[in-house]
């Protein structure tokens, strides 16, 4: 079956991208349109997890979402942030963003470069006594980090601040596609939601991450690649090996 249609679940790069390459080699047609956006937990919905922020140490940030989140809790609820509280990010442009929070030459701020085993090195033997709140999203309650943080024996809480909300997906003919690209259980969620007797019929779905390939299986959706793996790293790298052989 020849593959020309492809929707990314994601929003369109704002510069040249790996899918103009393959648009242009194999003349393939990409659109995109996020299946669902991610808001900040209310206070109330907060505070349903009876988690108290004033008893960490140290909080993990992996995305900026969860960082505004935080604070506005924070605010909410009237907690008072200490300037000893250490915080542990996945990347220096997470870590940068906290600027827009904190006066951040005068916090102990610590940055990985992106792999969840770069959190592990920065705490090393110096840090490894903190008590640990990992920020997360509602669909991220036990990634990679919390695995790592779990297996080294860390004193660790995670703590749901960001919520997905499916986007109306009420003008996407998903049939008119011959294949559907999606990076986040949420965005298998988001079908559902807008399309409660979805069929999958010829889709070809290609996923990315394990929690979406968790999240296909329950609703009984097949997959035709699943990436990223030794050999298919990338989505891009997915696409272009199955659009050579198709």
């Amino acid at each position: 079956m020849s593959i020309k249609n492809i929707l990314i679940s994601q929003k369109q790069p704002q510069t040249a991208s790996s899918y103009d390459i393959l648009k242009e080699k194999f003349g393939a047609n990409f659109d995109f349109k996020p299946f669902f956006k991610m808001e900040p937990l209310s206070s109330r919905e907060f505070r349903s997890q009876k988690i108290n922020i004033s008893e960490y140490t140290a909080i993990v940030f992996s995305a900026r979402t969860t960082i505004d989140a935080f604070f506005q809790i924070c605010d909410d609820l009237r907690v008072k942030i200490p300037e000893t509280m250490k915080y542990f990010c996945t990347t220096e442009i997470v870590a940068n963003y906290l600027q827009k929070h904190i006066v951040y030459r005068k916090r102990k701020i610590f940055f990985g470069d992106g792999k969840p085993e770069s959190i592990l090195g920065l705490i090393g033997s110096r840090h490894k006594d903190e008590k640990f709140l990992i920020t997360v999203s509602d669909s991220g309650s036990k990634d990679a980090i919390t695995r790592l943080f779990e297996s080294n024996g860390l004193d660790f809480t995670t703590g749901v601040f960001v919520k997905s909300v499916p986007q109306d997906l009420k003008d996407v003919d998903m049939h008119s596609y011959d294949a559907v690209v999606v990076f986040n259980a949420a965005d298998i969620k988001s079908i559902y939601s807008n399309f409660p007797d979805f069929k999958q019929a010829d889709i070809k779905f290609i996923s990315y991450g394990n929690s979406v390939v968790r999240a296909m299986n329950d609703a009984g959706l097949s997959i035709e690649i699943s990436a990223p793996t030794p050999e298919i790293p990338s989505i891009s790298k997915a696409l272009e090996n199955y659009l050579s052989n198709h």
